[in-house]
């Protein structure tokens, strides 16, 4: 039998996963409109969270975290985000010591189940997410970029959900990390993008070790200079 999964947050990520997933899982979108606290949605074997942290993030996540039970594994999509304290390589062993939505969602988690996973995802890119296309912004902070492809981050999810590690913490980053101005510069070269201006520079640089010591992952995009052909 076929395990199953449910996603909250079927939108830029979610939707895309829910469709590769399909071929090995059975699996469900939640629908605001349609699935209530007593829907069997809650009941399936793995529950990902795929939201926005706004709109009530932390009371949402809780109200999930009462919903399933914990026979089943939550798998949270977060955000490397949580290092923003740090200006040096840092992967999942760093002390985080300044606390942040993110994070306090994390410790709720973590603190509160034995089936869980924690995918810190890089900055999301690519197909119509382009580094440099902006309507507004037009001065950056320049710095080594932390970007992960959506297809390795779908392409992790469903390694996770094969192997079934518990109460982990995987940073999901591709492993070079070009500085943002080189990104920039080259998608304004190959797809005639305005380039900004550049401002600063970042040292933050977030390794995948977890996923790559465990699992030899291999991602599909490694570099950003080449996310979009």
């Amino acid at each position: 039998m076929k395990k199953s999964v449910g996603i909250v947050g079927c939108g830029w990520l979610g939707k895309p996963l829910a469709e590769t997933l399909k071929t090995s899982f059975e699996v469900e979108c939640f629908c605001r409109n349609t699935t209530d606290d007593g829907s069997s949605f809650w009941q399936r074997d793995f529950i990902i969270i795929s939201i926005h942290t706004k709109d009530n993030y932390l009371q949402s996540v809780q109200k999930i975290n009462r919903l399933v039970p914990l026979t089943s594994t939550i798998i949270l999509m977060s955000s490397t985000s949580v290092y923003r304290e740090f200006e040096c390589e840092v992967d999942e062993n760093a002390d985080i010591e300044k606390l942040s939505l993110q994070k306090e969602v994390e410790d709720l988690l973590l603190c509160s189940r034995e089936r869980v996973l924690i995918l810190r995802l890089g900055g999301l890119m690519g197909e119509d997410r382009i580094a440099g296309k902006w309507s507004k912004a037009s001065t950056f902070e320049d710095g080594f970029v932390n970007y992960v492809h959506r297809d390795d981050v779908i392409g992790v999810v469903k390694l996770l959900l094969e192997n079934k590690p518990q109460h982990k913490i995987y940073n999901v980053v591709a492993p070079m990390h070009p500085t943002r101005k080189e990104v920039h510069t080259r998608n304004s070269q190959k797809l005639g993008l305005q380039l900004g201006n550049f401002t600063g520079f970042s040292h933050r640089i977030v390794h995948s070790k977890t996923l790559e010591d465990e699992f030899k992952y291999k991602f599909i995009h490694p570099n950003p200079l080449n996310f979009w052909g």
